[in-house]
């Protein structure tokens, strides 16, 4: 099983190379020294393969990766695909691409009595005008 420090103590070699862990997650370190957290699952007949996410400091600790090989697993038994649903998200965010859309979206969510009386009212009229 896998730890923090064995995580930091992982050294790249000329090739990528991988190292299991439990529960079907495995890591794999690249020539560059990029650790990446993988989840290798079969779902209708075909194997495939979920990149959870980079363990570094601006990355993803081992602990959450854990947590999202859970969230992972429970999609697999639910039948979802949990790369496809992360795919999915990815374009979901990347669609928004200006602040134009970022505004309307929040201005279609947004109660004005919410947002602290005058001030709120004025940040939404400014946002409004914003994105005309």
């Amino acid at each position: 099983m896998l730890t923090d420090t064995a995580l930091r103590n992982l050294k790249p070699k000329s090739l990528t190379y991988k190292i299991s862990n439990r529960d079907g997650m495995y890591v794999t370190v690249s020539p560059a020294g990029t650790i990446t957290f993988r989840y290798d699952y079969c779902l209708h007949g075909r194997r495939e393969t979920l990149t959870i996410g980079r363990y570094c400091a601006l990355g993803i600790s081992l602990a959450l990766a854990r947590e999202k090989l859970l969230d992972a697993k429970k999609a697999v038994m639910a039948g979802r695909s949990p790369a496809l649903e992360k795919q999915r998200e990815k374009r979901r965010l990347t669609a928004a691409k200006n602040f134009g859309d970022v505004a309307l979206s929040w201005m279609a969510d947004a109660n004005p009595f919410n947002h602290a009386g005058l001030g709120g009212l004025l940040m939404i009229e400014w946002a409004r005008r914003a994105t005309e």
